[in-house]
């Protein structure tokens, strides 16, 4: 019989992965005021989001960057500046899911059984002249059709939706003009 003896450190990896592996994940709250007309909706912020309690914090996500493009909201700026721009432009941020279970970052590592989605109702009627929504990629878009609208019953009949590309990294294989094209519809242009 063969013994398998370890080191405290690889007893402390192991601990310290099966705690990154299977972690619990809570989004922000939205980043949204009076003037908000436009949602823009993630599905759960990855892991250096959460470390930089920012939306879109990794240096490889395309959406400050197409949000510098559209309206001067680059991430170039301090983030309160960036988000304050968002908002001057009636566009809110929020992502479908309160909280997960998920290893990693990537949307495909969502535990299914685990989702909790954020309480649209409240965040619609707090918000009434929000009148489209975009997702920002199509885990946005499923979590929200299978946990969210079916809770609405119908009172989201005025909103307009809209799937748009994916600003993840994990997602660069889209040519980035092309997004920035399908992104010009939250700007109208």
């Amino acid at each position: 019989m063969t013994m398998l003896i370890q080191t405290r450190e690889e007893i402390s990896a192991q601990r310290a992965y099966s705690m990154i592996a299977m972690s619990t994940v809570q989004s922000f709250p939205a980043i949204a005021d009076e003037r908000s007309t436009i949602l823009i909706l993630g599905s759960m912020p990855g892991i250096a989001s959460l470390q930089a309690e920012q939306y879109y914090a990794h240096p490889r996500n395309q959406f400050w960057w197409l949000m510098g493009e559209l309206m001067g909201a680059g991430a170039d700026l301090p983030y309160a500046r960036r988000t304050a721009l968002l908002q001057q432009n009636g566009i809110a941020l929020w992502d479908v899911l309160a909280r997960c279970e998920r290893p990693g970052s990537l949307d495909s590592n969502i535990v299914e059984e685990s989702i909790v989605a954020n309480d649209f109702s409240l965040f619609y009627q707090r918000h009434p002249r929000i009148w489209r929504v975009f997702f920002n990629g199509s885990k946005a878009q499923s979590s929200y059709d299978q946990y969210v609208k079916p809770l609405l019953n119908g009172s989201d009949a005025h909103i307009e939706y809209q799937r748009l590309p994916s600003t993840s990294p994990a997602h660069a294989s889209r040519p980035v003009a092309d997004k920035l094209e399908a992104w010009r519809a939250v700007v109208g242009k």
